[in-house]
């Protein structure tokens, strides 16, 4: 790993203040998470107001889904390059800017009369988010001593991991009881009260650099996750061979070269030096969060089809129902620093990857029609664990790796990964999920008209929707479109075990060092498994 040093606690710029006490921490700590919340919380709360949304603007499918995308892909390119800023101009005034951008998008997306305004809020919001999110890490790596900054990360981490879950609960809440409109209620709630504990409680901390700022780097950056994430998000819908995911494809991979050839010749001006990534800590932990995450998100993609077309439950109880996991998530999130300061922080991660990768394996072996929800259960309870027990230190390892003045560009590493991790999973397990779900469906569509057997080919919930006008085959086309979804489910669980177990043994191989490791072959230990929990 990366022999930097741990980034130091950064007092209070120009207040002649010392380190923060454990009741400015604790109040630092809830403000950067509730500012984090909000962010997550809107990456995913807008989709269970899509036929809300399509009926109120009059709008395509196709607009919709860019009204929910176009946040994500905003976010995802300007992580960087705002992180990077928030260096340099200072992480507190880059925070307040950001919450404040945030929650006027957010006022202007709950009154927006059209789908044009709709989709200039949602841009407006990812651009405070992106302000937002690398910040909020920064401060804890930047702020918290070393003693603390473990337990203080796995409760971001926690935030991160859960806060989508939690947020898609209550957005479904909202629209249930309420309207869809009031679904930008709970970001802007949640952005006031960061402001006013972001005020009072957060330091400013910023890093002094005679270099220039990397512009090209930045613009190049922005463009390369644009082109690459577009892909990852309209490939499914647009076809993967179509002309423009070819084009956004070319310009990804192009963009992805020219920037690793820009921070190459940047050397030490460079906005993220590439280098980093031959270190185990920086690799591995990268590594691991885009594997994580994109199973993680992979997995709502199946879950929510499982507990909605198949076991029948409204929107809101199917969230309900994804609750469970995002609890173990957040609970062991907390505990994984304590457990990585006993074994080791690859140790750790190598169990949690296990356990999610034996999660995956359960739901696979036991998932059924007619076993509901007790049949996937303990495999969400395991993937939990797993993803909390993983993603602490693997943010940890991506922390520790860069210095103290470049953790506003660290922490961004960290969001971007998660934004890839979550646009590949989504697309591929669910192109295996839907590949799987064709497949089956085929043979057990004997007797069933021609039409509604089309309909039913693409998709269980089409099928669903389609078979009260089947007459006397209702039944049997519904029982052999849950039936086959199954079929696909285990197919997409199968090949996200394979990768889990790919990812462990490259954690076993060549994972992050642990400090006793470092220390006895190195002269200066590795910085992330310095941390103490």
């Amino acid at each position: 790993m990366s022999t930097h040093q741990p980034p130091r606690p950064a007092a209070a710029e120009g207040s002649g203040e010392g380190a923060p006490d454990a009741r400015r921490l604790r109040s630092i700590l809830i403000a950067v998470s509730v500012a984090l919340m909000a962010v997550i919380a809107s990456v995913s709360g807008l989709n269970v107001a899509q036929t809300h949304m399509a009926v109120d603007f009059g709008a395509s499918q196709s607009t919709v889904l860019w009204i929910i995308n176009v946040y994500t892909l905003t976010l995802a390119a300007l992580l960087l390059p705002l992180g990077a800023a928030g260096d340099r101009l200072g992480r507190k005034p880059m925070l307040l800017a950001g919450l404040g951008v945030f929650g006027v998008a957010s006022v202007a997306g709950g009154l927006a009369p059209t789908a044009a305004v709709m989709l200039a809020a949602r841009v407006a919001a990812g651009i405070g988010a992106a302000m937002i999110m690398p910040v909020t890490l920064a401060v804890i790596t930047s702020t918290f001593p070393e003693e603390e900054r473990g337990k203080a990360i796995g409760v971001w981490t926690g935030v991160a991991g859960g806060g989508g879950i939690l947020g898609m609960f209550l957005s479904a809440l909202l629209v249930d009881v309420a309207d869809w409109r009031w679904l930008f209620v709970l970001p802007v709630v949640l952005v006031a009260a960061a402001l006013a504990m972001t005020l009072k409680a957060v330091p400013n901390s910023r890093e002094h650099s005679d270099r220039s700022f990397d512009t090209g780097g930045a613009l190049v950056s922005a463009v390369a996750v644009v082109g690459l994430i577009f892909v990852l998000q309209e490939g499914p819908e647009r076809g993967w061979t179509a002309p423009v995911t070819l084009l956004a494809l070319g310009i990804g991979l192009v963009a992805a070269a020219a920037f690793v050839a820009w921070e190459l010749r940047r050397g030490g001006a460079s906005l993220l030096d590439v280098r980093l990534f031959r270190e185990r800590g920086l690799a591995g932990g990268s590594l691991t969060l885009l594997v994580v995450f994109g199973v993680q998100s992979g997995i709502a993609v199946v879950l929510f089809p499982f507990f909605q077309a198949v076991l029948g439950w409204s929107g809101l109880l199917s969230t309900l129902a994804l609750m469970p996991m995002a609890v173990m998530m957040m609970a062991t999130s907390g505990l994984a620093p304590k457990l990585a300061a006993r074994v080791g922080a690859r140790a750790t991660m190598a169990a949690g990857v296990a356990l999610a990768g034996a999660g995956l394996a359960l739901m696979a072996l036991l998932v059924s029609v007619r076993g509901g929800y007790p049949a996937v259960l303990p495999g969400m309870l395991a993937m939990g664990v797993g993803m909390g027990l993983s993603m602490t230190p693997s943010t940890e390892a991506i922390t520790g790796s860069l210095p103290r003045e470049k953790q506003g560009v660290a922490s961004a590493l960290n969001d971007v990964t998660r934004e890839f991790g979550t646009a590949l999973g989504v697309a591929l397990l669910g192109a295996l999920l839907s590949a799987g779900y064709r497949s089956a469906i085929g043979d057990r569509l004997g007797g069933i008209p021609s039409g509604a057997a089309d309909t039913a080919r693409e998709g269980v919930a089409n099928a669903v929707q389609v078979a009260g006008s089947t007459g006397p085959h209702a039944q049997d086309l519904v029982h052999a479109a849950q039936q086959s979804f199954v079929d696909g489910w285990r197919q997409a669980m199968w090949a996200g075990v394979a990768v889990m177990a790919a990812l462990f043994v490259v954690l076993l191989l060549r994972g992050p060092k642990d400090a006793g490791a470092a220390t006895a072959g190195d002269s200066e230990p590795e910085t992330a498994e310095a941390i103490d929990a």
